[in-house]
């Protein structure tokens, strides 16, 4: 199954944040910056990559359904959704 880019651009977008959030970590901890903000901005981190994770899977089982795509069958989609949980 491959996914559309162009149906994952809020997705991307997404990671693009994370990535920027994330960065923003490394500089806290460089910084010696409190635990308690260090904390808080990598849990936004985890999730923002939790959503990005599970919005990827929801678009791939949609073009399962609309496309009736034989390639991944009920139990490898499982998987990749439990992979994030």
């Amino acid at each position: 199954m491959e996914l559309n880019p162009t149906e994952l651009t809020p997705v991307i977008n997404r990671l693009k944040r994370a990535q920027g959030q994330l960065a923003a970590v490394t500089r806290m901890l460089e910084e010696g910056r409190d635990c308690k903000d260090v904390v808080t901005q990598l849990a936004a981190v985890s999730k923002a990559l939790d959503r990005a994770g599970f919005a990827i899977i929801a678009t791939g089982l949609e073009q399962c359904i609309i496309q009736e795509d034989q390639t991944m069958d009920r139990k490898e989609l499982e998987k990749l959704f439990l992979s994030l949980a």
